[in-house]
């Protein structure tokens, strides 16, 4: 299969770069600027080049796309992928809103494509294993996942992170992996509560979420763009620990019980083979990150932003 890449941003580097580490053909690259894709496509050696992504989804090679554009213009660009006959794997958050996400899983599903939001923490391996400890009882009933994600970016209305229009705010760009986490380990919960601050162009700038759930167990989670909390995490159960070292969406070693266990970094690589093998089988969904996930952990944010005052109503096409 023939991997194209929409976008060259700085995640589009990274990805693309563990793409060719993966083993993976990368055929084509798009950005809005053309001289920007050929610098990409000698970068890494990708044979076609275009300066619109409408040209990319017309290309016959390409088989599945990798969509690296800021947050705003996913919805928008992965239904014109999927009605053009590509699979797709989209960064996250897979949109802005939950009404975008059920609108291009249901177009993914009448299309019969293969539709995958980035979550790619979810293919680490001591994730995995973290995962299978706790399924196999080494820390007993979960009571407590605690996560947070936040580092200090200074305010540019024109910066992706702070303009609305791209999708900006602490929240969907940081806060979609510490809620991504509770959610993989305890699921939907019955409460959101959400507190924060508002950045001038009208995105959240920081958030603190305590998700609760039927049983008791809740979630300590925290996103900022404003100060450096650090990315580690933590799983508490009424019989051990499980603690995740900075940056717990990507480790390279975890605790569990006390005992540590370590795994290489494999970056984003976990992920796009597996992506690369379903597309290749036949699937449109991927076991491990459901579009019924992708839909909980959007209405999840959605309601938090909903508390923070946030709302991107006025820039959803």
């Amino acid at each position: 299969m023939t991997w194209g890449v929409i976008a060259t941003g700085g995640i589009a580097h990274a990805v693309t770069a563990d793409m060719l580490k993966a083993g993976v053909q990368v055929g084509a690259v798009s950005s809005r600027d053309v001289a920007k894709a050929e610098q990409f496509a000698e970068k890494f050696g990708i044979p076609r080049a275009y300066g619109d992504y409408h040209e990319l989804l017309a290309d016959p090679d390409v088989t599945v796309v990798y969509v690296a554009t800021p947050h705003g213009q996913h919805h928008e660009v992965v239904l014109a992928a999927l009605d053009a006959g590509k699979n797709v794997l989209c960064e996250k958050a897979l949109a802005l809103t939950v009404a975008q996400v059920e609108e291009m899983v249901d177009r993914a599903r009448t299309t019969q494509l293969f539709l995958m939001e980035a979550m790619w923490t979810r293919f680490n391996p001591l994730i995995r294993k973290v995962v299978e400890a706790v399924g196999a009882g080494e820390i007993g009933e979960v009571r407590l996942v605690r996560a947070d994600f936040g580092f200090r970016h200074a305010f540019d209305a024109n910066d992706r992170l702070w303009a609305k229009e791209a999708g900006g705010g602490s929240v969907l760009d940081l806060g979609v992996y510490p809620v991504s986490l509770a959610h993989l380990l305890l699921g939907v919960p019955g409460t959101v509560h959400a507190h924060g601050g508002l950045a001038p162009s009208g995105v959240d700038a920081d958030a603190g979420i305590l998700l609760g759930y039927e049983n008791g167990a809740h979630a300590l989670l925290g996103c900022s763009l404003t100060a450096d909390t650090g990315a580690g995490a933590a799983i508490i159960g009424t019989e051990g620990r499980i603690d995740i070292p900075e940056a717990f969406y990507n480790p390279t070693r975890v605790l569990i019980n006390g005992v540590e266990h370590t795994a290489e970094d494999g970056g984003y690589t976990h992920q796009i083979r597996s992506v690369d093998d379903w597309v290749a089988m036949g699937f449109v969904e991927h076991a491990d990150m459901t579009w019924n996930d992708s839909v909980e952990i959007m209405r999840i944010m959605e309601t938090a932003l909903g508390q923070l005052g946030v709302s991107y109503a006025d820039v959803v096409r």
